[in-house]
């Protein structure tokens, strides 16, 4: 079967994520049950979503990326756009929710997630 997911490795994760568009990553191991449950929802939601990259981090062949997110649990879905990170959470999403979420992503302001950002580092620099 074709896949429709790029196998993310630290050689080319910072390439993937740095170009403009949505980028979903899979934290996964293959001991993991829910990584399995939640395997198959990513792979389908990518062949869906064909103008989007879909990549999976094998986290025992990745263990560095793994403690560079920080990732304590998985499966752990990861989201950015345009080079920002806009969702990560741990556990297995249902099909319907991760369509949902990758609508929403879709339909964000990334003028206004810029704006609010820039507001947010000028308040950490100003120390208020």
């Amino acid at each position: 079967m074709a896949t429709a997911t790029v196998n993310v490795t630290k050689e080319n994760l910072e390439t993937l994520i740095a170009k403009d568009g949505v980028v979903l990553l899979d934290f996964w191991a293959s001991w993991c049950g829910p990584c399995r449950m939640f395997g198959p929802i990513f792979e389908r939601a990518a062949l869906k979503h064909s103008d989007l990259v879909f990549g999976k981090v094998n986290t025992e062949e990745q263990p560095e990326l793994s403690a560079e997110f920080g990732i304590r649990s998985i499966p752990t879905l990861m989201i950015f756009r345009d080079g920002i990170l806009l969702y990560q959470q741990a556990g297995a999403l249902p099909e319907a929710a991760l369509d949902e979420l990758i609508g929403k992503v879709k339909d964000l302001d990334m003028e206004a997630v810029r704006s609010e950002l820039r507001k947010q580092e000028a308040r950490v620099e100003s120390g208020s």
